[in-house]
């Protein structure tokens, strides 16, 4: 089983910052417990795109998590603060990792 590295760029909706941030426990504990989970880092570009990264033990169990998060947890404040217009989501298989 390959790894796979999910990479998903976005912008805040003008105003959303705080609850994003506030939030994020929330959205952070709801990946802790989707099958596959390893690890995530969250961060904000310089020109305000923010940059979330999740390293999955598969890309099946990504997309699988992906398919339902909005089902889930769409309409909690990280959620509600992305401008869903500026959404880009990628899977990449991980060829390397230390």
């Amino acid at each position: 089983m390959t790894e796979a590295l999910e990479i998903v760029t976005f912008r805040l909706k003008p105003g959303s910052e705080p609850g994003f941030i506030a939030g994020n426990g929330l959205l952070g504990d709801w990946l802790a417990r989707q099958p596959g989970f390893l690890s995530r880092c969250l961060a904000r570009q310089d020109d305000g795109v923010w940059v979330d990264l999740v390293r999955w033990q598969s890309r099946e169990q990504a997309l699988a998590a992906a398919g339902r998060i909005m089902a889930e947890i769409g309409d909690c404040d990280a959620m509600r603060a992305i401008d869903p217009a500026s959404v880009d989501m990628k899977h990449l298989a991980i060829a390397l990792a230390s």
